[in-house]
Order: structure tokens, then C-alpha cells, then sequence
């Protein structure tokens, strides 16, 4: 099967780059990079295996498909909802907030 088009939406990079800003900030390049690193194979993964990530947020938030995938060696999370043509990410949010009200976005659904 070939694999999907991972497209993150405009919140989904803001994530992204907010995420990369602070572990600079932090002084943690290092972190930065091997970040950029773990979102880019979450991507590929869920390129490829979209039916993997867990759905368990789908029922708990009643946003039917949506699923996450934890990013490797980080406590992140990319929230996503698999299309006919292309993998819809929504969010990457640190797996410790309030997923339901980080989630409340009218331009999500």
C-alpha cells in the first residue's frame, strides 16, 4: 500500500514550532533537533500505518477517527484523523496537558 500524504494543518505546525522555540530557549538544541527528528517519523509512520495510533481520545473528545501517535524519546503526542487521500494532523500537543481542552478548537472539526 502506498503510503498517505501527512498534511499538518496551520495549529499542528504552530505546535510544532512553538515546541522547537522552547527547547531553544531552553538552551537544548540538541532536544530541538532530535524533536524535528521524532515529528518527522511520527509522519512517516502514520503515513504509513495510520490504523496504529490510538483511538482512545476519539470516543473521550466525541471526534469520531480521530487518533494519536506518541512521538519517540518525547512526551508528545500527534493527533490526526485519516482521509481518503491524505492524513489530516490536527494538533502535536505534550502528552501531559488537558488533551480535551487543548482539543477545543472550533476549526478542528
Amino acid at each position: 500500500m502506498k503510503p498517505k500524504a501527512v498534511i499538518p494543518r496551520e495549529r499542528a505546525q504552530q505546535d510544532v514550532d512553538e515546541t522547537i522555540d522552547y527547547y531553544l530557549s531552553e538552551n537544548a538544541p540538541e532536544a530541538a533537533l532530535g524533536f524535528i527528528d521524532a515529528v518527522e517519523q511520527a509522519y512517516i509512520h502514520i503515513g504509513r500505518h495510520p490504523d496504529t495510533g490510538s483511538s482512545r481520545h476519539s470516543g473521550e473528545l466525541s471526534l469520531p477517527g480521530l487518533r494519536c501517535w506518541r512521538l519517540k524519546k518525547y512526551p508528545h503526542l500527534v493527533f490526526y484523523v485519516e482521509r481518503s487521500d491524505h492524513i489530516d494532523v490536527w494538533r502535536v500537543l505534550h502528552g501531559m496537558r488537558d488533551i480535551p481542552s487543548w482539543m477545543q478548537d472550533p476549526d478542528l472539526i
